[in-house]
């Protein structure tokens, strides 16, 4: 039986030898961009020619299913038994990445083919999140090869339409609750807190788009001849914006605030520390609930943002009142926030404010989710964690953007621990998208160490209770 500094060694060397960069390089290969038809003809042969060979790999019976939503693609789950006395593992990727943005990244780098470029692998898909999953892939194949068992049950789902809102994939995990059903939820996707820190987060922010609209008349008159005396679309729209959020940022209706910020958030966020690294901006201590620190802002509290606002021409402007104007915002909340009525919510506060002339749709994008910071799970992948890291991990209660993470925890039922294998600044959406080659590194033995202390160590839990397992015992629950 490896030892768990055996199993690292593997790990840093299947990285060093080039078999890693080797193997996602195939994956990048494929152009499987969602919304696109290209794209899906794509993601067929990337779930039959990468995604099923590597899961069968691991011993595990593979099935696709088609997605009940239209809009959406299919979904791949592949499974591994090896006891029920044992506990299960549920694993999650996305097959699917965003448009490859052909001719727009530098040194004329094609968005299909791997690059490397010093510490950078260049590459669409190769952070979000082809790049992601692989590492997880390849730590269980490790262990695998390396035990010939993984002490634990595994069960894999991948879909193909995250970039795209994953749509189907709430009404699909619910009618095969069965067969994906678990004790917890390891998955990597999103960024680390930055490139040197190894982070868990254990859930997300959700997302409401809003827009606002001031209709007034069809035509625009002579800011000369009838100033004054018209109501201005523009002017109403931006004293609308005024009264939901003022121009620091702090927003002023207090139905799109959540309850409370609790308190084993704000001590899992009291050391963390935002931004400071090459590249990143510089932070403005004044915007926002001045009350937070930056990481409560980002992590624990909600945010309005006005995303785009426009009225008339702006490159061109004429002497005149413009008929309408629009602008669309962006709440983005943590779990516990109510938005059912977020719309009834903004109309009530702005009719309040004598904006009733401003019509609100509002258009779900995801909904909030997070696992107790308290959780068993929580403390004890920590402890294994900090065990291999060369410093302590970050514990995030929520990431700062948006994932599915509410099908598991809202309709499985179990814990999420998300190990995120990328970085901030690593332009996930945008030309020249890179894998950090030290975060693969650090991110593959992270992945092994973890899956081989859920197959054969005793599991040390946060809380008052002590909850351990060992190979004929319980996972911490």
């Amino acid at each position: 039986m490896p030892t768990p500094a055996e199993l690292v060694s593997k790990a840093q060397e299947h990285v060093d030898s080039g078999a890693f960069f080797a193997e996602l390089a195939k994956l990048v290969r494929y152009p499987t961009v969602s919304d696109h038809p290209d794209g899906r003809v794509a993601i067929k042969a990337y779930l039959d020619e990468v995604l099923t060979p590597a899961l069968t790999g691991l011993g595990c019976s593979v099935r696709r299913y088609p997605n009940p939503d239209p809009a959406g693609g299919p979904f791949l789950i592949g499974t591994r038994i090896e006891s029920p006395e044992l506990p299960t593992v549920l694993c999650y990727g996305h097959a699917d990445v965003v448009t490859g943005h052909d001719g727009r990244w530098s040194e004329g780098r094609d968005p299909w083919t791997l690059t490397a470029d010093g510490e950078r692998w260049y590459g669409r898909g190769s952070a979000d999140n082809k790049g992601q999953h692989l590492i997880n892939l390849t730590a269980l194949r490790l262990l695998l090869a390396e035990t010939g068992s993984l002490g634990f049950n595994l069960k894999f789902l991948f879909e193909t339409g995250e970039e795209i809102g994953s749509p189907g994939l709430g009404e699909f995990v619910a009618a095969q609750s069965q067969a994906l059903g678990a004790d917890v939820l390891i998955a990597s996707d999103g960024p680390r807190l930055d490139a040197a820190t190894p982070t868990v987060f254990l859930g997300a922010r959700g997302a409401v788009r809003i827009s606002l609209d001031v209709d007034l008349r069809p035509d625009a008159y002579h800011s000369g001849n009838w100033g004054g005396v018209l109501r201005n679309p523009a002017t109403t729209l931006t004293g609308a914006i005024a009264c939901l959020v003022d121009g620091h940022g702090r927003i002023r209706v207090p139905g799109l605030l959540p309850p409370e910020l609790p308190g084993s958030v704000r001590e899992a966020l009291a050391e963390i520390r935002i931004a400071g690294n090459p590249g990143d901006p510089a932070l403005e201590e004044s915007w926002g609930d001045t009350g937070l620190s930056a990481a409560e802002r980002l992590y624990g509290w909600n945010t309005l943002e006005v995303l785009s606002l426009g009225a008339g021409d702006i490159d061109r402007p004429v002497n005149a009142i413009p008929g309408k104007a629009r602008a669309v915002l962006q709440l983005r909340y943590v779990a516990g926030t109510e938005v059912s009525d977020v719309a009834d919510t903004i109309r009530k506060h702005l009719a309040s404010h004598g904006f009733s002339m401003v019509e609100v749709t509002v258009e779900a994008s995801f909904q909030a989710s997070r696992t107790p910071v308290g959780n068993p799970w929580v403390g004890w992948a920590k402890g294994v964690l900090d065990e291999v890291s060369d410093r302590p991990v970050a514990i995030l209660p929520s990431f700062g953007g948006g994932l599915p993470n509410h099908v598991f925890t809202d309709i499985l039922g179990i814990a999420t621990l998300w190990l995120p294998h990328s970085y901030p600044g690593c332009l996930q959406h945008a030309p020249d998208e890179h894998l950090l080659a030290p975060i693969v590194r650090e991110g593959l033995v992270l992945a092994t160490t973890l899956f081989h202390a859920l197959g054969r160590f005793t599991a040390p839990a946060t809380g008052t209770a002590e909850v351990s397992r060992s190979r004929s015992g319980a996972a911490p629950r």
